[in-house]
């Protein structure tokens, strides 16, 4: 039997926006989060929740879905997506994919700058506290987790000293991921990669491990795009030139998505980390991708975090509750006295 045809889902899975609000969850303000215990005052965590997945299975929607349920903003975890520049090719989401949600790190470094895991946590950890004064949640979403990986566990852990950490992991079975990856090629192509790519195109660049030129998309073009101002290639030439280098971009995007998922699988053995499977949604299309990844993905992923952000204004009013009942008995004992 031949396997079911494959449709791309939407530019991004349905948002947050198509699901009703919740009406059970309300976030803790400042003093909820410090609880009382006797004369001391016990301090509490912020929380922070990150978002893992191999590229192109839908970080970027769950990180704006969570976002949109539980007033969070997202702080871009992807090495190549921190760079100004080249929107198509790094498949930055845009304005209205991002749905009025805040993002930070994103499309800020110069293209030609380094910015190492050790700049990333740092800016990262600024961020998240920026986004926690304002009693926000922080959402940590991109596909580099060796930045997310420095975040957590680099400079003695400092990061978790501040923050309690929800891991989400969006997963797909590679050989649909694989198709997905191709099919999403196709359409960066039809968005104007090319033409981006192009219009940055400097001849007398060789280095491509710098920077946002490291971007897959960038140097598989390159011999294609000196070929066009060279007069003894033919057309024909160049097309097939043109056809290699998109056939490469999908093969060393695959690769990417594959040495990502190793690294996350390492990840959820070091870290308490909840795995949803988004499989189903890219095997189906329209409103049937849109309810698959609602049922699949979103929901569960919604459900998790609002049981972990619950879990602190849980702890404060029995902490509260306990505190009333000894003194109630006190007052009792006294008063019998």
């Amino acid at each position: 039997m031949a396997a079911p045809a494959m449709a791309a889902p939407p530019a991004c899975f349905p948002m947050a926006a198509r699901l009703p609000l919740p009406t059970s969850i309300t976030l803790p303000d400042a003093a909820a989060l410090v609880p009382v215990v006797g004369c001391r005052r016990v301090a509490v965590k912020h929380k922070a929740v990150v978002v893992l997945g191999a590229t192109g299975t839908g970080k970027s929607c769950m990180a704006i879905d969570l976002a949109l349920r539980f007033g969070g903003e997202v702080i871009n975890s992807d090495k190549i997506q921190a760079y100004a520049g080249l929107d198509v090719a790094t498949n930055k989401v845009g304005p209205a994919e991002c749905a009025g949600v805040p993002h930070h790190l994103l499309g800020v470094v110069h293209p030609d700058a380094e910015f190492t895991a050790a700049d990333f946590r740092r800016e990262a950890a600024r961020a998240a506290a920026g986004v926690a004064s304002r009693g926000r949640v922080p959402i940590i979403a991109g596909g580099s987790n060796s930045y997310v990986e420095e975040l957590v566990e680099g400079d003695r852990r400092a990061f978790r000293e501040r923050y309690e950490c929800c891991f989400l992991w969006v997963d797909a079975q590679l050989p649909v991921l694989h198709d997905f990856v191709a099919r999403r090629v196709d359409e960066m192509c039809r968005r104007g990669l090319v033409d981006e790519v192009a219009a940055a195109f400097d001849p007398r660049r060789t280095d491509y491990s710098r920077g946002i030129w490291r971007a897959i998309g960038v140097p598989e073009l390159d011999a294609y795009l000196r070929s066009r101002g060279l007069g003894d290639v033919s057309d024909e030439q160049r097309a097939r030139m043109l056809a290699a280098a998109v056939d490469e971009i999908k093969a060393n995007t695959s690769r990417l998505a594959l040495r990502q998922r190793g690294k996350i699988q390492r990840l959820a053995r070091m870290w308490r980390v909840r795995r949803v499977d988004a499989t189903e949604v890219f095997l189906k299309r329209g409103h049937a991708a849109a309810e698959a990844w609602q049922r699949l993905a979103a929901g569960p992923c919604i459900d998790a975090v609002r049981s972990f952000l619950q879990e602190d204004q849980e702890y404060s009013s029995m902490v509260t509750a306990s505190l009333f009942a000894s003194r109630a008995a006190a007052a009792v004992a006294a008063a019998a006295v």
